[in-house]
Order: structure tokens, then sequence, then C-alpha cells
């Protein structure tokens, strides 16, 4: 008997795949517990269909993702600190600062965790730092640091 599965099954398949199972095993264990359906054209349909939207939506987060990558080129962040006499700062510039500041300035809300910086800022100047918009999809922000 064919059926559809609705969730991953140890030995047998993952969700949405269709297998080949005996008729026993599909009425006395996978129907019963909803692990899966029998693979008619109204499973199969509705199995097309959220591939298809799934699909959809990963489009749908890589043309914003895409987008947001080319808001931020242009994008400069200005923080101002304060530092010692030697000119270390007090403490350091963390990527919570920066998301919080950027979406101050320019109105961008992006995840902290998403700005990846080469280490603790911890002097005056100018920085870049990488942004993971999607797997694939990376931006770029400059960050002036001053007083």
């Amino acid at each position: 008997m064919k059926v559809l599965l609705l969730a991953d099954v140890k030995g047998k398949g993952k969700k949405d795949q269709i297998i080949n199972v005996s008729d026993g095993y599909a009425r006395n264990f996978l129907f019963p517990k909803k692990l899966a359906v029998e693979a008619d054209a109204k499973a199969m349909a509705d199995a097309k269909n959220k591939e298809e939207a799934r699909l959809y939506k990963i489009e749908q987060d890589k043309a914003a993702a895409r987008e947001l990558a080319a808001k931020l080129e242009g994008v400069t962040v200005k923080i101002k600190a304060s530092a010692g006499a030697d000119g270390r700062l007090y403490g350091s510039i963390t990527t919570s600062d920066v998301a919080e500041e950027l979406k101050k300035q320019h109105g961008i809300d992006i995840d902290r965790r998403k700005i990846s910086t080469d280490g603790a800022i911890k002097a005056f100047g100018s920085y870049t730092l990488d942004v993971k918009l999607y797997p694939e999809i990376q931006g770029k922000i400059n960050l002036v640091v001053c007083q």
C-alpha cells in the first residue's frame, strides 16, 4: 500500500515522502498514530500544494533579504562612546548596540545575532560589519565609533 508520511518515521522515511508499506503496518500502526495517510489523489495534491507554498515562501524570504542587503550598502551607523586617557573605550561596542543604533538612526530592524564582528570593538575608528540575512545572502554595515 502506498502512503504519504505526515511525520518522520524511523527506518521508513521522512515527512511528505511517499513510501510503499504492507497493509497491516499501515492500518495498525501508521494510520492510528496519524503518521501517514493513504496516498490517494487528494493527499498527493495537498502534498504538492504544501511543497509549492514552501518554495514560494523561500523565494519571498530571499527576495526580502536581497532587498535589505541593498538597503544596507550605503548605511553608516555612528555610535558615540567615551574613552579613557589612553584612547581605549570604557567597555566595548556590542552587536546589540549596533542593532539598536541602526534602528534609531535608519529605521532598519535587524536581530543582533545576525550581525557579526571580528572581535570586540574597543577603540575609535571605522569598522565594516557583516550581516547574515539569509544562508547565502550577506550585507555590510559601516560603523563609525566617535567621541
